[in-house]
């Protein structure tokens, strides 16, 4: 049998990549671009034209190097979607990042009190969840012509091949998938008013979504088959991290997502006070929590010292005597208009005064830390198990000064990965799915 290869499309809500897998283990970047938001008419959008455009262009570089590619899938982050109205979009593409939620979700309440909502579905609160979103989008009529929905991925894998398939894992980030049940939870769709017709079956990681359309397959050179993995990308990146025994893993990126892989949901009280979710994985459940990321550095770096190599904001971090640190999830970070001034308001709440750009960063570094502590000890509470270990992927996992700063505070082995885990895992689903 000879080499086989595997396309996977990994895109973060920063970049997005193509990088080809063979079936000897072999990765091969092929493509790399940039992602992001862009503001439309006071909201924040996706510019998902844009999106589709660079995921053909990626696949034409693949084509390019590899003429003969097994198959391919596209993971992205969770909870984002697109309005369908039969075969065409309902545009704009909100982004989870835009503000339209804030007045809907006590009216979401009010129909079924998060107690339920989390009991249902396991999911913990975040003001982007799907199932926010969808309610704005209803009372602004968004739904009356909307035949259904696709997840990022979804849709991605729609434009390629005509398709539409819904992927279990995704479809979980939304807070509208029955925790025991595996699916739709149509029951408590009803009582919020959401349109039943919207919510289709749901299809298991490894599922063949179709062939690319005879337009596209001219366009990047070559045809292939289009499969669905974990799209969530944390769920492809739990599946692509090699781990020994059943540890907890922080999949690093915009977002540190900290988890263990359990049996069944934990959806009891302490874990909806401790804002736990539970996730569909591959044969599991995710039970992890969102907490602050790489994105408040990110934006601090852009405002402070865009021009700086990320070595000199680390040497900067060395060099600062600064001791406190914020509560990094606190809503003050989610999306300021200026993250500089969020922290500056930050330092003159606790009477600071940063003398260094440095003073910013260490003092980020040191509050995210904190807050991988805080939610590791909430594991251990949750789950009555105790962890020696905690295993670092994404792209956080290159970033030496944080990991130290996080064996140091939360008292764990780290070990850090700084592997392509979500194309791994994302690879490693398609070619399970093609021994099958």
């Amino acid at each position: 049998m000879g080499k086989k290869y595997y396309l996977a499309i990994d895109i973060g809500a920063s970049s997005g990549r193509h990088i080809v897998g063979s079936s000897t283990g072999e990765l091969f970047e092929v493509y790399r671009f940039e992602t992001g938001f862009i503001e439309k008419n006071g909201s924040l959008v996706n510019d998902v034209e844009k999106l589709y455009g660079n995921v053909r262009e990626g696949i034409k570089k693949a084509f390019d190097r590899f003429p003969a590619i097994e198959s391919l899938s596209v993971d992205t982050w969770g909870v984002d979607y697109v309005l369908m109205d039969g075969e065409k979009e309902i545009f704009p593409v909100y982004a989870y990042r835009d503000s339209r939620t804030e007045t809907i979700i006590p009216e979401v309440h009010e129909k079924v009190p998060f107690e339920t909502l989390y009991q249902r579905t396991g999911i913990q609160f975040q003001p982007f969840n799907t199932v926010y979103q969808l309610a704005a989008d209803k009372k602004v009529g968004r739904l009356e012509r909307a035949t259904d929905f696709l997840m990022l991925p979804e849709w991605l894998s729609y434009r390629l091949t005509g398709v539409k398939k819904h992927e279990f894992t995704n479809a979980t980030t939304g807070g509208f998938v029955n925790a025991e049940t595996g699916d739709c939870d149509r029951e408590m769709l009803a009582s919020l008013g959401l349109p039943l017709h919207l919510f289709k079956e749901l299809s298991a990681p490894g599922t063949t979504v179709g062939t690319l359309k005879e337009e596209v397959a001219s366009y990047v050179g070559g045809n292939t088959k289009v499969v669905l993995c974990a799209s969530h990308d944390t769920a492809s990146a739990v599946e692509g991290i090699p781990m020994e025994g059943n540890e907890p893993y922080i999949s690093s990126g915009t977002w540190s997502l900290l988890g263990i892989k359990v049996k069944n949901a934990i959806t009891d009280e302490n874990s909806r006070k401790a804002n736990y979710s539970n996730e569909g994985g591959v044969g599991y459940t995710r039970y992890q929590k969102n907490i602050m990321g790489m994105w408040v550095v990110n934006n601090l770096k852009k405002e402070l010292c865009p021009d700086w190599e990320f070595s000199r904001i680390i040497k900067a971090c060395q060099e600062s005597d600064f001791c406190d640190f914020p509560d990094i999830n606190d809503n003050s970070f989610l999306a300021p208009a200026s993250m500089k001034e969020a922290f500056d308001d930050w330092f003159a709440a606790a009477e600071q005064k940063p003398k260094s750009v440095g003073d910013y960063f260490k003092a980020a570094y040191v509050g995210l830390a904190h807050g991988y502590r805080d939610a590791l000890c909430e594991l251990e509470r949750n789950t009555g198990m105790t962890f020696q270990k905690l295993y670092i992927v994404g792209g956080g996992a290159k970033n030496e000064y944080l990991n130290r700063l996080t064996q140091e505070i939360t008292g764990k082995t780290v070990i850090a990965l700084p592997i392509e885990a979500t194309a791994i895992g994302n690879l490693k689903i398609q070619m399970e799915a093609s021994y099958e």
